[in-house]
């Protein structure tokens, strides 16, 4: 996604040789919950709040796998090419599912917005409308007996791959 603001320079931070600070940093993170503090160098500490923390432990656990991670601010109203490439839809796809109401938009004269709010709620219940029906046809696949393994099976190759598609 190449939403950022103007004037921001995006800069992809690369994984350290050694991964095992972060693979403890990683496991640090998930064995901890509540209010996060943040400690300066100086001592001084605040809160954390809870979706700095979130990035936090993205970015850890992206770069715990390899990978290099860039953080850059996003704008809370999208135009509908910026809304359209964050579904990996063409912006006419898009336009015609804000005209059939499947996603709030707003309308200043010729041109809309799209809250990204609102745009990532109806990427999240499509992909949950997606999953429901890939589980139903696996699962009817199985009891109709075109698949040579259980059932459990193939719903634990299906969320391996969803696990490993959500990196």
């Amino acid at each position: 996604m190449t939403v950022a603001h103007s004037g921001t320079e995006l800069r992809h931070i690369v994984p350290p040789r050694n991964s095992r600070p972060l693979t403890r940093l990683k496991d640090f993170l998930s064995g901890h919950q509540g209010q996060a503090v943040l400690t300066a160098p100086d001592g001084a500490t605040t809160e954390l709040p809870a979706e700095v923390y979130e990035v936090i432990t993205r970015a850890v656990d992206a770069m715990v796998d390899g990978s290099a991670v860039a953080v850059a601010p996003v704008s809370s109203r999208l135009s509908t090419s910026q809304a359209a490439e964050v579904l990996g839809v063409s912006r006419p796809t898009l336009v015609k599912m804000l005209d059939d109401g499947k996603i709030p938009f707003e309308q200043l004269n010729v041109h809309r917005t799209v809250s990204l709010s609102d745009l990532l709620s109806f990427r999240e219940r499509r992909r949950r409308e997606t999953r429901t029906i890939l589980d139903e046809m696996t699962r009817q696949a199985a009891a109709d007996g075109l698949y040579g393994e259980s059932y459990e099976d193939y719903a634990q190759a299906l969320h391996d791959a969803r696990h490993h598609s959500a990196r």
